[in-house]
Parts: C-alpha cells; sequence; structure tokens
C-alpha cells in the first residue's frame, strides 16, 4: 500500500493530550486502533468524518491537524 500526500500531527497532539493512547483515541472517534495507526503513519487518509472528529476531539481544525501539500513539480 502506497503511502499518502497526506501528512499529519495527530502523534504530536496525542503526546500534548497527556500522552494519549491510539486505542483511546480510537475509541472516541470509533475505530479500531490500527485505522488510527495507519492514518498516523501516512499509509491510509482519513474519510473526512473520522479527520473532522479527530480534529474535534483535540480541539483544533481538521487543517491543524492534516496537511497536503502542494505538488511543486510544474
Amino acid at each position: 500500500m502506497a503511502k499518502t500526500k497526506l501528512t499529519n500531527t495527530i502523534r504530536t497532539e496525542r503526546f500534548m493530550a497527556n500522552e494519549m493512547t491510539q486505542a483511546d483515541l480510537a475509541k472516541r472517534v470509533g475505530v479500531t486502533r490500527q485505522t488510527i495507526l495507519a492514518i498516523e503513519a501516512g499509509r491510509y487518509s482519513p474519510s473526512l468524518e473520522v479527520a473532522f472528529k479527530i480534529a474535534r476531539i483535540f480541539g483544533k481544525r481538521v487543517d491543524d491537524i492534516f496537511d497536503y501539500p502542494e505538488d511543486i513539480t510544474e
């Protein structure tokens, strides 16, 4: 499975949130721990619903957590 260009700060946010575990975040979002692991590692892009849920858990906007860099190969 190829990595996505989508990057995120979920691991940092979890650390800043009293070292929240992937399992704790997954339970709050309503997905599996493996899904959180794959999103953090950039192997899976979350649905908009999941991205919004993650951002709201950390009290942030979606674009504060996720970034899709522009392709500068023009």
